[in-house]
């Protein structure tokens, strides 16, 4: 029986990121109990802040993120977060190739139809997943969160219906968009 390669070992720990949700809607961020600031000059961390934080500091470590959000009412949200794998390479494509890509780039891509989506019952300022997850949107401060859908993803679902998912209250809204 061969023995493991133990020659490329991961560290197991994982990176303990601690977000705190201030009653303006502001977040306090810590990653291994040191602070973690927004870009000198930047406003400070809000809701709608959240993935490009998570995947900061995921690119800076390489490693699983544990995620604990305290809301103002003092509930914690734990998530774990897993290191993106990078993409593969595009393949190099030849020079009539290139040229049949520009040319059909070159034609005017058709006018989205726009048709709005409403939920309600999610926390004001959270983000809220649009699925066939086309988009984000973030909800206002009355908790309700709004999006405009092309109308041409909906002719791909049999039913017509959209999804809005809180990343945060798991609040689900499935309709039909107007």
């Amino acid at each position: 029986m061969p023995k493991r390669d133990r020659s490329k070992r991961t560290d197991p720990t994982a990176v303990m990121v601690r977000i705190v949700v201030a009653d303006d809607g502001t977040l306090t961020v810590s990653v291994d109990g040191a602070p973690y600031l927004p870009p000198e000059f930047s406003p400070p961390w809000r809701r709608a802040s959240f993935p490009a934080i998570v995947d900061a500091i995921s690119q800076q470590t390489g490693r699983t993120l544990r995620v604990d959000v305290i809301e103002t009412d003092g509930r914690t949200i734990t998530d774990f977060y897993t290191p993106r794998t990078p993409r593969k390479a595009e393949p190099q494509t030849s020079a009539a190739e290139s040229s049949v890509q520009a040319a059909s780039a070159a034609e005017p891509a058709p006018a989205p139809r726009l048709m709005q989506f409403a939920g309600s019952g999610m926390i004001p300022g959270e983000e809220v997943a649009v699925a066939i997850i086309i988009a984000h949107a973030e909800s206002g401060p009355d908790g309700i969160a709004r999006t405009l859908i092309d109308s041409r993803y909906l002719e791909h679902s049999p039913t017509g219906e959209a999804v809005l998912l809180g990343r945060i209250s798991a609040t689900v809204c499935v309709g039909q968009p107007q």
